[in-house]
């Protein structure tokens, strides 16, 4: 199947970000979009638009309020094609941590003592930590599922932890910190075989492939839309048939359709929803096809490939530099991993390194990115953690260049 190619040029133009230029003088080069990428004109002016003209709440019998309707009717129709999976499933909130708690919290009336959860090593702790309190709350047991030496999910271990009263596996599609990617399908097998939901955390995989809860066999899936160059906001998705039978936590006149709507509490960030259409029409600007989830399967290949060459190259550079080590998968096979790179720089620490290279426009992250149990495996101080550089498909073979450049710079000057 032909690989459209991105216009990297074009691409950078419709974000205003990019055109910055750092204190020094210099473009800023950003590198740290796994903590949330910059956002296309598009979507600014979606979120400014809905503000000045249709901003209101919902189901009042007025215009700007059935536009409010049409919106978020719109977005939930939007949020279906960008996973795969049908519209009554689909639940917006703040972000991710709040939403999977709500959700989290709502399946926890349905458990009793002794029932089993398993999480991995891999996870942010906003698909571990909500699993933990509930456990505490219910009388439920964790179990964790480890890693290979490489950071790859060690399947057997899954396993050898799943018996009868297994009731969940929340695992995630990609580490946001080391940039694995799980072997969802055949975690999704052993899962159900057992008997158990299949809950996953697709915040870090989002901007990098193409979600579909069908091949995925999800039963619950999370992602934030300020992963993938939209605004700040949570979305989820629900097997139609849980969604409608798990006890939701919510005020008593709130309306129950569809069924995602009843994990809404309160009035929902409205312009933000707006900006989260734009979003996905932009990234299926990237692709060709007939209908949304055609491009959207188009633009995705053409994400793959481009930055599958980006990681090449920025692997193959920092390989050069003998003092840094990449944690983790150690090319850039995109079977394997995403283009987020958790790196470890003997002797020095990562927030000085963070920052020295920000001081020349080159925005990296550092710390332990809400994955304590991975930072723990490596042996690393959680507060200390790693240097993270994170690839998007907007980022160029010349700003990699530039950021290697400097951190050989700053290595032989220690």
């Amino acid at each position: 199947m032909e690989v459209k190619k991105i216009d990297v040029d074009a691409v950078r133009a419709q974000f205003p970000a990019l055109q910055r230029t750092s204190v020094g003088g210099e473009a800023a080069v950003f590198f740290d979009g796994p903590g949330g990428t910059q956002v296309p004109s598009s979507v600014i002016e979606a979120m400014s638009n809905y503000l000045s003209g249709s901003n209101a709440n919902i189901e009042g019998e007025f215009e700007t309020s059935a536009t409010t309707d049409e919106v978020i009717a719109k977005a939930r129709s939007y949020g279906a094609a960008f996973v795969g999976g049908s519209s009554d499933g689909i639940s917006f909130g703040p972000n991710m941590t709040t939403l999977n708690f709500n959700l989290i919290r709502a399946l926890g009336r349905t458990l009793n003592p002794g029932d089993e959860i398993i999480t991995t090593v891999l996870d942010h702790d906003a698909n571990v930590a909500p699993w933990l309190l509930m456990a505490e709350d219910r009388g439920l047991k964790v179990r964790q599922v480890g890693v290979t030496e490489e950071l790859n999910l060690d399947l057997a271990d899954l396993e050898s932890k799943l018996s009868d009263r297994t009731k969940v596996v929340a695992f995630c599609l990609a580490s946001n910190a080391v940039g694995t990617l799980t072997p969802a399908t055949e975690i999704a097998k052993l899962a159900h075989n057992a008997g158990a939901l299949v809950w996953a955390d697709a915040v870090a995989y989002a901007p990098h492939r193409r979600i579909d809860v069908v091949a995925l066999e999800c039963d619950v899936l999370l992602c934030s839309p300020y992963k993938y160059f939209g605004p700040h906001l949570g979305m989820s998705w629900m097997r139609t048939d849980l969604a409608e039978t798990l006890p939701a936590e919510r005020v008593r006149p709130a309306g129950s359709k569809p069924p995602g709507h009843r994990f809404e509490t309160g009035t929902q960030l409205h312009e933000n929803i707006a900006g989260f259409v734009a979003a996905v029409d932009y990234l299926a600007s990237l692709g060709d096809g007939d209908d949304l989830r055609g491009r959207l399967d188009s633009a995705y290949r053409a994400i793959e490939s481009r930055e599958t060459a980006l990681a090449s190259q920025l692997i193959g550079a920092l390989r050069e530099l003998p003092t840094l080590r990449l944690t983790g998968v150690q090319g850039a096979d995109p079977s394997q991993r995403v283009g987020t790179l958790g790196l470890v720089v003997e002797g020095e620490r990562p927030a000085v390194l963070s920052r020295a290279l920000g001081a020349k426009g080159i925005y990296t992250w550092n710390g332990n990115f809400y994955a304590q149990s991975i930072v723990e495996h490596l042996g690393l101080d959680l507060e200390e953690g790693l240097l993270r550089i994170g690839l998007m498909h907007y980022n160029t073979e010349r700003e990699i260049q530039r950021c290697v450049e400097q951190l050989g710079l700053l290595l032989s000057a220690a």
